[in-house]
């Protein structure tokens, strides 16, 4: 059964008619519509990539209603340790860009459960975080974190400015390639930007996916790959300049660039950056076109791997039931023939089963106690986070199948 899509015709940053499709993973599930049953009835969408000859965006091909992927939302930003550590860090890296009074107003587009605001709120800033996931705004605020539940946009930043005023600190980590329309994101990022704010986004980097074959990280949620010369393009054409960029160690390889309402004097980061993207060809149509194809190859690799496994009579479980490991499962054809279940630390997940793959998703606890030979670590991305609490938290002495980056290997016992 398939769900409505709208098709593209031209470039979701810049408008453009001059984008080439370039990658067709298939038709797939919603990545993070996991099911009570294994036998309820899925629609499915058509996952395909093109590629902007004008700005270098690699972007999807259909838009699925964002209401329909966002309106309840499952990933909880707090689950991950190493989410905790970062919001600290990039706190810090945020404010060390220019000084800034106690009386600055902070505001988080997409702030889920408001893990990343809670810094600058222990620092006595005043916060205000935006999601439209009804279950994740009820979430933040008993944790006391100040949230409207809005899609973001033009007609959103008006509400905030006139409610709230305009922000001091404006940041939208991982939402920037959500956006339905990209234009009207960033011409409300712009709107609700006081004029001597700073302005902070983070993507999953287009070079990372790239070089690491990440194509798991293509999914309906994600409408966008952005590099730097993209991103860049897209900021600019709302009068938003970028000064200084930095990397995050988020989704497999984060980039954060910082930027203003004006002109200034940008950080050796930022050329640096350009050049490393040019030397790799990172925006050549070309590149990305090889990245498809060693997608394909890779998925064919994977899937032997793991089916070698199985038909020596290995027990495999998975760890990590992420919406990247949906495109990983459907795009490799695995599922609960090969995997018998996946553990996951989200409450909110366990007791589900996958989309389209139909694996049970379970706690930990109840993975392991079905003495698994090998554990596939769908969320490779958190790989030491989680080796290091399944060997010293559950004494879990199987091997691992890693996936991702590049080349799916085996760590043995």
């Amino acid at each position: 059964m398939f769900g409505k899509t709208i098709k593209i015709k031209k470039c979701r940053a810049c408008a453009s008619t001059s984008i080439k499709t370039f990658f067709d993973l298939g038709a797939h599930p919603l990545a993070n519509r996991l099911l009570k049953n294994p036998s309820e009835r899925e629609e499915r969408y058509p996952l395909s990539l093109s590629f902007c000859l004008e700005c270098c965006l690699a972007q999807l091909n259909h838009t699925v209603p964002p209401k329909k992927l966002f309106s309840k939302y499952i990933w909880v930003t707090g689950t991950s340790k190493g989410a905790n550590i970062f919001a600290l860090k990039f706190c810090e890296q945020l404010l060390s860009k220019q000084k800034f009074s106690k009386n600055s107003f902070v505001f988080e587009v997409a702030s889920n459960d408001g893990t990343f605001l809670r810094p600058f709120q222990n620092k006595g800033f005043r916060v205000l975080g935006a999601d439209p996931a009804k279950n994740i705004v009820e979430m933040a605020r008993k944790k006391g974190i100040p949230t409207e539940r809005m899609f973001f946009g033009k007609s959103a930043a008006k509400k905030i400015i006139g409610k709230y005023g305009k922000a001091d600190i404006v940041f939208a980590r991982n939402v920037l390639a959500h956006a339905a329309d990209t234009r009207d994101f960033i011409e409300g990022l712009k709107e609700v930007l006081s004029d001597d704010g700073i302005l902070t986004i983070e993507v999953h980097y287009g070079g990372d996916i790239l070089n690491g074959l990440q194509y798991d990280s293509i999914y309906h949620e994600h409408l966008c790959y952005f590099t730097l010369k993209s991103v860049e393009r897209a900021l600019n054409e709302f009068g938003l300049h970028v000064f200084d960029v930095s990397r995050g160690p988020i989704s497999g390889g984060a980039l954060i660039v910082y930027a203003r309402k004006w002109k200034g004097q940008e950080a050796s980061s930022v050329k640096k950056s350009r050049r490393e993207e040019a030397r790799k060809k990172i925006n050549n149509f070309q590149t990305w076109r090889v990245f498809a194809k060693l997608a394909y190859n890779h998925r064919d690799k994977l899937s032997a791997m793991v089916n070698w496994q199985t038909s020596r009579g290995l027990r495999i479980a998975g760890y990590g039931a992420s919406a990247r490991s949906s495109t990983l499962l459907n795009f490799c054809r695995l599922n609960n023939h090969q995997i018998l279940a996946i553990g996951d630390s989200n409450k909110l997940k366990q007791g589900l089963y996958t989309a389209g793959s139909h694996i049970p998703i379970y706690s930990a606890e109840k993975m392991l106690f079905l003495s698994p030979d090998i554990i596939f670590l769908l969320a490779w991305n958190f790989k030491d986070e989680i080796i290091n609490t399944l060997k010293n938290k559950f004494n879990y002495k199987g091997g691992y199948i890693i996936p991702l980056p590049y080349k799916p290997k085996i760590i043995k016992k």
